[in-house]
């Protein structure tokens, strides 16, 4: 039977291995990984910061980073001979301009679905804000 450590502890397999960690804001870092601390702080070296639009992607590089262990939601190890599902790579600059547009779509739809909620007498809230409830203390 393998044995089990908790917590920070479990991360001893996955130093010096290629890791992919989904950070609190969305961003997608793929890096070796080469120190981690009892809150899972982790170092990473050859770091890159993948975007993802639809079927393509791109790779910023971003060198050596530092990332705090609360900023993690998701951290798993890479398997270099995958063949799952293929995307198109592209270059730095046509991958920040499919983004920037793909949000520009997303926050066009966010504003209409606030117009709409506010026709209808409903007051939308912002992200983490709490400001419409304000009157109420």
């Amino acid at each position: 039977m393998e044995s089990f450590l908790p917590g920070a502890a479990s991360l001893a397999d996955c130093v010096d291995k290629r890791l992919m960690v989904v950070l609190r804001d969305g961003k997608k870092l793929t890096g070796i990984l080469r120190s981690y601390d009892q809150f899972a702080n982790l170092v990473l070296q050859d770091t890159y910061e993948r975007i993802y639009v639809k079927s393509s992607y791109g790779d910023i590089p971003r060198g050596v980073f530092l990332i705090r262990g609360e900023n993690v939601v998701l951290l798993g190890e890479m398997d270099a001979g995958s063949q799952g599902i293929s995307l198109q790579e592209l270059s730095i600059e046509d991958i920040l301009l499919l983004h920037s547009e793909e949000m520009e779509r997303k926050e066009h739809i966010e504003k209409l679905k606030a117009d709409l909620l506010r026709k209808k007498g409903l007051v939308p809230l912002a992200m983490g804000s709490l400001s419409a409830l304000d009157g109420f203390n």
